[in-house]
């Protein structure tokens, strides 16, 4: 008993001394803003863009999974062997059980999948004639929030869908994290939520018009001049295929192209129709991703993923960094860094 006894003081102890730091971090009279404060600004004042359904839904994407035969006609021989690997297609064309996915590439219907849906997710215009009250952010999970800085999640708090915009009124730093207060009595930890950040123009940025890209928030931010004009979420590359840091340019973009690598390699990936594409190191690309709701989170071989609706904005946006009469194929300047350091 008299073990038990020391157990349980133990852990009492130890939840105390938990509960404890977590107040350490709030002064006597509590945390963070309150209601009536928040009121005043309660949800960030920008822009979403609109999501276009005939933008969106223009193509009828596929996946398909393992090794696969590509054929010049509908029951003619075999004219190649992909997989496997991470593949999507494109079909254009039907006949009876065959499916045609690019000029003269027609693959078997039953491999492929039910038709792609893209995300539905969008970034934001920023307002131009005054500064947000507070730092805005995107919520990266389904959540309710807990009532205190490194509180358990509070069932009784409103519930936020993945994507919602919300502001970071308060931050209070529990156990080296930060918690991030965005409605009254709604407590986040920082890894819950992606932030946008914005930051001074690089003095290697040499265009008007220019992207950041934050990896660590996976935030990316447009800007003319010194002034954050659009921001939303991306994917970038994995810790095995990292997206390089440093001050780049767009030096050539597409509407629509094919991206293949690691042929024969467990990573192989083949993927059709890539939309709204512009390279700026080397094979790396900011450009719109059909085959993943994933924004926020890293997940690409290096490129900077985006929503369609996005990539699309981007690419438009652009147009007048160049000038095609000078010669000028120099896009965008394009600056990649980290505001911090993934755990």
């Amino acid at each position: 008993m008299r073990l038990i006894g020391l157990l349980l003081s133990a852990a009492f102890l130890i939840l105390a001394n938990s509960l404890a730091a977590a107040q350490m971090a709030c002064s006597p009279d509590g945390c963070g803003l309150s209601a009536g404060a928040i009121e005043a600004n309660r949800w960030p004042n920008v822009q979403p863009l609109q999501v276009n359904d005939e933008l969106l839904y223009d193509r009828d994407y596929r996946q398909i999974e393992g090794v696969f035969s590509v054929h010049a006609s509908p029951n003619s021989p075999e004219r190649e062997t992909l997989g496997p690997g991470y593949t999507f297609v494109t079909v254009f064309e039907q006949n009876d059980d065959w499916a045609r996915v690019g000029e003269n590439q027609w693959v078997q219907s039953e491999i492929l999948s039910d038709t792609i849906s893209p995300s539905r997710f969008a970034g934001a215009l920023l307002p131009l004639e005054e500064a947000l009250p507070y730092p805005i952010a995107w919520t990266l999970w389904h959540l309710r929030g807990s009532k205190t800085p490194g509180g358990p999640e509070a069932a009784d708090n409103p519930f936020l869908y993945r994507y919602t915009r919300v502001y970071i009124y308060t931050t209070v730093e529990v156990d080296g994290y930060y918690w991030y207060q965005i409605g009254p009595d709604q407590w986040v930890h920082q890894f819950k939520v992606a932030k946008l950040l914005p930051v001074s123009k690089p003095q290697a940025v040499d265009t008007e018009k220019w992207v950041s890209i934050d990896l660590y928030e996976q935030v990316a931010v447009a800007y003319e001049g010194d002034k954050p004009v659009f921001a939303t979420l991306i994917s970038s590359g994995l810790e095995e295929w990292p997206t390089n840091e440093g001050v780049f340019h767009v030096y050539v973009r597409f509407p629509r192209t094919l991206m293949s690598g690691a042929y024969a390699k467990p990573d192989f990936y083949y993927l059709q129709e890539v939309p709204w594409t512009m390279y700026f190191d080397d094979q790396i690309a900011l450009h719109g991703a059909y085959w993943h709701d994933g924004f926020g989170f890293r997940r690409s071989h290096g490129c900077v993923n985006l929503t369609i609706t996005d990539a699309h904005w981007f690419f438009h946006w652009a147009q007048s960094e160049y000038d095609y009469q000078a010669g000028d194929l120099v896009g965008p300047a394009v600056y990649v860094y980290s505001s911090g350091v993934y755990d």
